[in-house]
């Protein structure tokens, strides 16, 4: 039963990569986050520092290569290529999910080789929220990870055709994971978003990092939907722009850390969701594009870029360093302002 499970598991990862166009699911809300430009910054460029702290380890600027793959041996040459580009940036890097290589130690090359690449970088496991502690630990373990992101996928399995139709008991779940491992524990959301309601529920689980996946990244909707005979056009949209999320859980305070993940595509986007309260932005979708078209070096490059021109961002808006972005003023203007207006309607 293992066996065909784990083919079938790693024909669905060959197909993403292989029906993957760059998808995205509209716009990210962060075109309405407008920063403010001081012509008196009173700064220095050798002022400006993107470093930061986080979960122990230093990061050369606030990002991440956030969940791709792993698990057939075809893959194994991108998790390589990924943690590579980490290590030589200086960013963080999480892995795809991880359940096929627990049961399967034929596909545990293609995580392990991360840690191998990349010995004393900032590496995140990856696990389904349904998993018990037994299959996270061993996640964990499999590439000494720093912490473990607990994606929460229902909207993709609700379109995926051999898809699970079964989510109670995540919750639970996540609070034992919580409980029992070493390790930080990240929910995130794979591309539709986590509203208040979800990160009240997951903050009283135990959970102190939320990564939002909201809406304008890569479209696993879309994806699955050409593995179907017959398209699902339902969920067309559906989900939370990242804007939106990261507002949403703002209100939570400092109680929570947030990683700002969904339709990132360029440093002013990253900007706009420092500002918004983000401690750390990703990308997935993005960054695999250009792997995949353009090879390792120009990944490499475009995050170099990301790191320049975030610097100039937060010389422009008077902060010494990205941390200080959450503190500046900002403008919120279209759907995403139209959406604080109304969140007094938006059960608490």
């Amino acid at each position: 039963m293992k066996d065909k499970e784990n083919e079938g598991r790693g024909r669905r990862k060959l197909e993403h990569l292989r029906l993957f166009q760059g998808d995205n699911s509209g716009g990210n809300g962060l075109e309405d986050v407008h920063l403010i430009h001081q012509a008196l910054p009173e700064l220095d460029w050798s002022d400006i520092d993107l470093s930061c702290r986080w979960l122990g380890k230093t990061l050369a600027a606030p990002f991440i290569i956030n969940a791709l793959t792993g698990g057939p041996p075809e893959t194994t040459a991108i998790n390589a290529a990924l943690a590579r580009v980490a290590r030589k940036t200086g960013i963080a890097l999480a892995v795809g999910s991880q359940k096929g290589a627990v049961e399967n130690k034929e596909w545990r090359a293609s995580f392990t080789v991360v840690r191998q690449e990349n010995p004393d970088g900032l590496i995140l496991a990856n696990i389904g929220a349904g998993n018990p502690p037994a299959i996270a630990a061993k996640a964990v373990d499999m590439i000494a990870a720093d912490g473990l992101q607990v994606h929460l996928n229902a909207a993709q399995e609700l379109v995926m055709p051999e898809g699970d139709r079964s989510f109670r008991g995540w919750l639970d779940n996540i609070r034992d994971l919580v409980a029992t491992l070493e390790v930080p524990v990240i929910a995130k959301e794979v591309g539709f978003g986590l509203s208040r309601e979800a990160a009240r529920q997951l903050y009283h689980a135990g959970v102190r990092i939320l990564d939002v996946g909201g809406r304008g990244g890569t479209d696993f909707a879309a994806i699955e939907n050409r593995r179907r005979e017959r398209q699902i056009t339902a969920l067309t949209g559906w989900g939370l722009p990242t804007a939106i999320s990261i507002l949403e859980i703002k209100y939570l305070g400092p109680l929570v850390e947030i990683v700002a993940t969904g339709g990132i595509r360029h440093a002013l986007d990253a900007a706009g969701a420092l500002a918004l309260g983000a401690r750390i932005v990703g990308a997935a979708g993005y960054f695999l594009k250009i792997l995949l078209e353009q090879g390792e070096d120009n990944l490499t490059r475009e995050i170099f870029n990301w790191q320049e021109d975030l610097k100039r961002i937060c010389l422009l808006t008077g902060c010494r360093t990205p941390a200080d972005l959450a503190i500046s003023p900002v403008v919120i203007t279209g759907q995403t302002r139209a959406w604080l207006e109304g969140i007094q309607y938006h059960r608490v």
